[in-house]
C-alpha cells in the first residue's frame, strides 16, 4: 500500500489558529477539507457529478449543512433520538455558504455539484459556520470542479468602538454587530448583518474591515492549493464544453428583437403596468418574435432550433432592460431610480388576534400577525449552538397564489426560513426585555402578493403587528431592497426593486433598521463581487428609502398601543425569594395545581424565584396573585400587621399575622404578657380572647426564629405614660490590690 500523503497548513485568524487538511479522510469525494478552529472541526466536500443533468436550464448546485449532535456531547431529543430534519440554523448556515460560492461558477454548468459541511466538534468560541465557509472554498478549490474562487468568511463585531474578528461568546455579548463578509480579493461577495442600530458609515467600515481579513484567507487558500496540487492531493479543472450558438440565428434574433423590447419596455415604463398586465404584454411580444423567427421551418429544424431562439430572446430582454436602466434611467414600471412604489398600511385588521399589520407597497403585499404568549411558551432548540431556547419568533409564508402560481403546498422551505431569520434579526434590536415586558412573542408574515422584497414588507407588516399588539418596542423598523446594474466600471443602484428586476439585476441588498441606525442586513449577488462604491451608494440610498416608507408607517399608527390586546393574556411577574418556591408548588405540586384549578391562570415558575401569572381574566390573575403573596409573604422587623388570635397561653397569646391558604399553614408569632398593653397584664384573657382581630408589630424573631411581636407598640401610649427606666446595674467589680505587681 502506498504511503499516505496528508497536507495540513495553518494560518492564525483573529488571534486563533485555523488549520486546513486534506489527504487524510474522505478521499474518494472531488476534494474534501478537514476544517479545525480552535476545538471546532468542520469536515467538508465537494464534488461534481460525471455527465450533466438532462432537462434544465439551471446550475444544480447543492449545499448541505450536517450538524451532529455528538458534536456538543449531545443525545439529540425527541423520541428517534437520531439527527433528523436540519435545524432552522443548519438550514440558515447552508445558506451562509451557498450564496457567496453560487456566482463564482460558469452559469452553462449542468453537472451537479454538492458540498456537504459536517459539523463534527464545536467550540462555541469558534463558529462552525466560519470554517465549513471556508473549507468549502478550500474544498472546491482543490478539486476538478470549475470553480472561480476560492472566497475567504469572517464575523466581525464590534465591542467598545472597535471591531474584532471571528468574536468569542463573551465578546459576542458586548458587541453591537454580527456581520458576516464572505469574499475574493478584488471584491466582497456576501454580506449579512444583524446589529443594535449601527450606523450605516460604521457599518460600511466593518464590511471593508471584514474584506481585508478575508484577503488574508484567499491567500492562504490559494498557498493550500499550490502545496496540495505538489503532492499531488489537488486536481486539475474540468473542462465544460458550453452548448454552440448558431451564429446566423443570433444576428438574426438580435437584428428582429432588439427595437421590439425597447419599444415594449417604454410602453411598460409609460403606462405604469401592473406586473400580470405586463408578463401578459412582454409575453405577447416574445411569441409574435418566435412566430417570426421559426416562420417556415420544418418540425426537425423547429425542434433543433426552438431552444436557442427562446434564450437569446430571453438573453436580449435582459440586455434591453439592463441598457435602458443604464443609460436613460428608465425603469420598466416607470418609476424614477429612487423612487418607492405607492405605500398602503393597516393595522387592527383581524379582529380576534392579539395584533395585526397589513402592509403594501406597490404589488408586494404582507399580512403579518403578532401573538403574545406565557414566558413557558419560548421555543426549546435542539441544536449546537449556546443558546438553548428563543423568545421571539418571526416565522414566513410564501403561498403560491402571492405569485398567481399553482404548486404543492409543503413546509417552509430553505427560502421561507432564510427570509423569516432576516426579519426576526431586523426586530430583536428593538424588542423589550424579558423584564420589563415578560411575554414570549411569535410573529407570522404572510406573504399574500409578491413582486420584490417580500422579506423587507415583512419588516415593515410586523413592526406595525408588535405595535398594534402594544408591545413597547424601542423604535420602528422599516426595511427596503436595493438592486445594482452593473456594467464593466458603470453602475447604477435601484431602490425598492420588484421581482423583475431582481431577476435580470445583479444584486438584492436588503437593508432594515430604525431612524437611529441599521439593525439588518443582506447581500446576494450574481456577478463576482462589488465594491466599497457600490456599498456606500447603496447604502445611503437605502437610508433615504427606509425613511420614507417609515414615514407612511407612522401616520397610521405613530407609537405602540398603551394597553395590550384583550385577548391577550395578562401576564403580571414577581419576585419571590428562591427558598419560598417550595411554598407555592406545595407537595407534590398540589398548592399550585389548587391555584391554576382555582382561578385558571397559568403559573411560570423560574429556579431564581420568578413567578410569572397569566390570565386572559385579569381578575383570575390578581386573584392568583394574591395568594402567591400570602402564601410566600416576608414578616420584617419593625412591620405593623393585622392577625387573628388563635391560641391563648399563660405567659401570652399566638396571633396568626399570615393566614393560611390552600392547605398551608399561616404564619403566626407570639405577644408576650408584657407586650399586651402598657400597664400591668395579670392575666391575658383580660386583654384578648381567642379569635379576636387585633394590630400587632413585629419585634423581630428569637433564637430559635420564632416570631415575636407586641401589641402594646401598636398603639399610641396612654397620656401622660412614662416608661420606667430601669436602673443600671451596680459594678461591684474591685481591682486587685497591688496594681502592677507579679502574682507568684
Amino acid at each position: 500500500m502506498a504511503e499516505q500523503k496528508i497536507l495540513k497548513k495553518d494560518m492564525l485568524l483573529g488571534d486563533r489558529t485555523l488549520s486546513l487538511e486534506t489527504g487524510r479522510v474522505a478521499k474518494q469525494a472531488g476534494g474534501s477539507v478537514l476544517v479545525r478552529y480552535g476545538d471546532t472541526v468542520v469536515l467538508v466536500t465537494a464534488t461534481m457529478s460525471k455527465t450533466p443533468r438532462e432537462g434544465i436550464d439551471f446550475f444544480p448546485l447543492t449545499v448541505d449543512y450536517e450538524e451532529r449532535h455528538y458534536a456538543v456531547g449531545k443525545i439529540p431529543g425527541g423520541f428517534i433520538k437520531r439527527e433528523g430534519r436540519p435545524s432552522e440554523k443548519a438550514t440558515l448556515s447552508a445558506r451562509l455558504i451557498d450564496r457567496p460560492i453560487r456566482p463564482l461558477f460558469n452559469k452553462k454548468i449542468r453537472n451537479e455539484v454538492q458540498v456537504v459541511a459536517t459539523v463534527l466538534s464545536v467550540d462555541q468560541d469558534n463558529a462552525p459556520e466560519i470554517a465549513a465557509m471556508i473549507g468549502a472554498s478550500a474544498a472546491l478549490h482543490i478539486s476538478d470542479i470549475p470553480f472561480q474562487g476560492p472566497i475567504g468568511g469572517v464575523i466581525v463585531g464590534r465591542v467598545d468602538g472597535k471591531f474584532v474578528v471571528n468574536p468569542t461568546i463573551e465578546q459576542h455579548e458586548k458587541s453591537e454587530m454580527h456581520l458576516v463578509v464572505a469574499g475574493k480579493s478584488d471584491a466582497v461577495m456576501m454580506v449579512e448583518a444583524g446589529a443594535d442600530e449601527v450606523p450605516e458609515d460604521i457599518m460600511l467600515d466593518g464590511i471593508i474591515y471584514g474584506h481585508e481579513v478575508c484577503k488574508q484567507i484567499v491567500q492562504f487558500i490559494e498557498e493550500f492549493r499550490e502545496e496540495a496540487l505538489a503532492m499531488g492531493l489537488a486536481k486539475e479543472k474540468m473542462e465544460i464544453e458550453e452548448p454552440e450558438i448558431d451564429s446566423n440565428l443570433e444576428q438574426k434574433v438580435n437584428a428582429l428583437a432588439e427595437e421590439r423590447y425597447v419599444q415594449a419596455i417604454k410602453k411598460c415604463a409609460q403606462e405604469r403596468m401592473e406586473k400580470k398586465k405586463r408578463e401578459a404584454f412582454l409575453e405577447e411580444v416574445t411569441e409574435n418574435l418566435i412566430n417570426e423567427l421559426t416562420e417556415g421551418l420544418s418540425e426537425e429544424e423547429l425542434e433543433q432550433k426552438m431552444p436557442q431562439i427562446k434564450e437569446l430572446l430571453q438573453e436580449m430582454e435582459k440586455k434591453v432592460m439592463r441598457r435602458m436602466i443604464l443609460e436613460e434611467g428608465v425603469r420598466i414600471d416607470g418609476r424614477a431610480i429612487d423612487e418607492v412604489r405607492p405605500i398602503s398600511v393597516e393595522v387592527n385588521v383581524l379582529p380576534r388576534t392579539h395584533g395585526t399589520g397589513l402592509f403594501t407597497r406597490g404589488q408586494t403585499q404582507i399580512l403579518s400577525v403578532a401573538t403574545l404568549g406565557r414566558i413557558s411558551e419560548e421555543q426549546i432548540l435542539d441544536g449546537l449552538e449556546a443558546e438553548d431556547t428563543k423568545r421571539y419568533m418571526h416565522h414566513y409564508n410564501f403561498p403560491p397564489f402571492s405569485t398567481g402560481e399553482v404548486r404543492m403546498m409543503r413546509s417552509p422551505g430553505r427560502r421561507e426560513i432564510g427570509h423569516g431569520a432576516l426579519a426576526e434579526r431586523a426586530l430583536v434590536p428593538v424588542l423589550p426585555s424579558e423584564e420589563d415586558f415578560p411575554y414570549t412573542i411569535r410573529v407570522v408574515s404572510e406573504a399574500l402578493e409578491s413582486n420584490g422584497s417580500t422579506s423587507m414588507g415583512s419588516v415593515c407588516g410586523s413592526t406595525l403587528a408588535l405595535m398594534d399588539a402594544g408591545v413597547q418596542i424601542k423604535r420602528p423598523v422599516s426595511g427596503v431592497a436595493m438592486g445594482l446594474i452593473k456594467e464593466e466600471d458603470k453602475f447604477i443602484v435601484l431602490t425598492d426593486i420588484q421581482g423583475i428586476e431582481d431577476a435580470l439585476g445583479d444584486m438584492d441588498f436588503k437593508v432594515a433598521g430604525t431612524e437611529k441606525g441599521v439593525t439588518a442586513l443582506q447581500m446576494d449577488i450574481k456577478i463576482p463581487g462589488i465594491t466599497k462604491e457600490v456599498f456606500k451608494q447603496a447604502l445611503d440610498q437605502a437610508h433615504k428609502g427606509r425613511m420614507y416608507i417609515l414615514e407612511k408607517m407612522l401616520e397610521v399608527l405613530p407609537e405602540p398601543r398603551k394597553e395590550i390586546s384583550k385577548y391577550a393574556p395578562s401576564i403580571i411577574s414577581l419576585q419571590v425569594n428562591p427558598e419560598k418556591i417550595r411554598d407555592i408548588i406545595g407537595p407534590g405540586g398540589k398548592i399550585i395545581k389548587r391555584i391554576v384549578d382555582e382561578t385558571g391562570a397559568d403559573i411560570d415558575i423560574e429556579d431564581d424565584g420568578r413567578v410569572f401569572i397569566s390570565a386572559v381574566n385579569r381578575q383570575a390573575g390578581k386573584k392568583a396573585l394574591e395568594y402567591i403573596e400570602m402564601l410566600t409573604k416576608e414578616v420584617e422587623p419593625g412591620q405593623i400587621l393585622t392577625g387573628k388570635v388563635v391560641r391563648i397561653t399563660d405567659f401570652g397569646a399566638f396571633v396568626e399575622v399570615v393566614p393560611g391558604i390552600m392547605g398551608m399553614p399561616g404564619k403566626e408569632g407570639l405577644v408576650h404578657i408584657s407586650q399586651l398593653a402598657y400597664n400591668r397584664v395579670d392575666k391575658v384573657e383580660d386583654v384578648v380572647k381567642e379569635g379576636d382581630i387585633i394590630t400587632v408589630k413585629v419585634l423581630g424573631y428569637d433564637d430559635m426564629g420564632r416570631l415575636k411581636l407586641s401589641k402594646k407598640d401598636a398603639m399610641e401610649p396612654p397620656e401622660g405614660y412614662e416608661e420606667r427606666r430601669r436602673p443600671k446595674p451596680r459594678n461591684n467589680y474591685r481591682k486587685p490590690r497591688g496594681r502592677g505587681k507579679k502574682f507568684q
